[in-house]
């Protein structure tokens, strides 16, 4: 009894440990979050912006939900319009400010009073005057101003009757079908005021569309998303776009490192586990130093390597890497060189 006792305890263990790392017979992996440069992204010295709208005139409304929806009711939901909704726009600034700030890459500040004077052509605002960005930066101690110079919405919808093929039953049947379709054009201007440049551009365009259908009018617009909901979601639509571009995005990778073996470098192994990697670096180290095996002294050097990464000193991963590879070859210290090398070049990117 005692011994099937100690064997469904260890059974538990194993799964309790196969939840946190994947294990094998000799290593533990883990996953890392690897931060990645946009393809915009703003110069390294830019980490702060004042997020500005120049936009607003007197054509824009926060207009009630229900209103806005009865405006297209009233066209039996066939429309096409161009919408000056001044919550969309509010939306895409609040909802950029907040993606931006959690990339990790920018704070920002959006000030009480966001919507600024502006002049404009025919088709856009002016740029903005250095006396005024600096201004801003200088009051809301920013880097840069980040102004939407140009806000378009243009809103489509269509509704009527259709036929649709049902392949269970075998039969055609009519439903009543809506269509709606949002067009959004955008640019964003960033200001640095150090160099009195306009450094960034950036003109975005895009069509979102929904569609639904159900066996009559009011049971399909019942759950049909409102005019109001769509316009509040372009603009999260645009805010994810620019984000996408402008600010350090996270991909996930997998390291590896050796966990069984002597005495030491299991003990490391488990202070690593338990995010100690320190110390793990410590005791591995000691193994490193004591070790007259090629294969165990090139182990823990690797665990090192790898211990350096995840406490961010990349430099430090590299040289430990290729001691492990010069002490005994192995493909997997091979492949993690290259890895490392990658991420250098990328954290060049990131640095100012």
């Amino acid at each position: 009894m005692e011994q099937q006792l100690k064997r469904a305890l260890k059974f538990i263990s194993i799964i309790i440990f196969a939840v946190t790392f994947v294990s094998c017979v000799t290593t533990q992996n883990l996953t890392i979050e690897i931060p990645q440069p946009g393809s915009k992204e703003l110069p390294a010295n830019i980490r702060s912006l004042t997020i500005v709208n120049r936009t607003m005139d007197d054509q824009y409304q926060n207009l009630e939900s229900d209103s806005l929806q009865n405006i297209f009711f009233r066209k039996q939901f066939n429309l096409d319009t161009t919408i000056y909704d001044l919550q969309a726009v509010d939306t895409t600034m609040k909802a950029l400010g907040e993606l931006l700030f959690e990339s990790g890459r920018y704070d920002y500040v959006i000030p009480v009073d966001r919507f600024l004077d502006f002049r404009k052509n025919s088709f856009l605002s002016y740029e903005m005057s250095w006396e005024e960005v600096k201004n801003l930066c200088k009051t809301y101690n920013t880097d840069a101003v980040l102004s939407m110079d140009y806000y378009k919405t243009t809103l489509e919808t269509d509704y009527g009757r259709e036929t649709f093929y049902d392949p269970v039953s075998d039969n055609y049947f009519e439903a009543s079908a809506a269509q709606m379709q949002i067009n959004y054009e955008v640019m964003f201007r960033v200001y640095d005021p150090e160099q009195e440049k306009v450094i960034m551009r950036e003109f975005l365009r895009d069509t979102l569309i929904w569609e639904d259908a159900d066996i009559n009018a009011r049971q399909l617009f019942g759950h049909f998303t409102p005019v109001k909901q769509a316009l509040t979601e372009a603009g999260i639509a645009i805010a994810l776009d620019l984000s996408d571009k402008i600010s350090t995005q996270w991909r996930s990778e997998r390291r590896t490192y050796f966990s069984s073996g002597p005495d030491e470098l299991e003990h490391g192994a488990s202070l690593a586990k338990n995010g100690e990697w320190e110390a793990a670096v410590a005791v591995w180290q000691e193994l490193e130093n004591s070790s007259d095996s090629k294969s165990i002294k090139s182990k823990a050097q690797f665990n090192i390597a790898v211990a350096y990464e995840i406490l961010g000193d990349i430099d430090q991963a590299v040289a430990w890497a290729v001691k492990s590879y010069e002490t005994m070859f192995r493909s997997q210290t091979y492949t993690y060189l290259e890895t490392l090398q990658k991420r250098k070049n990328e954290l060049k990117k990131l640095k100012p």
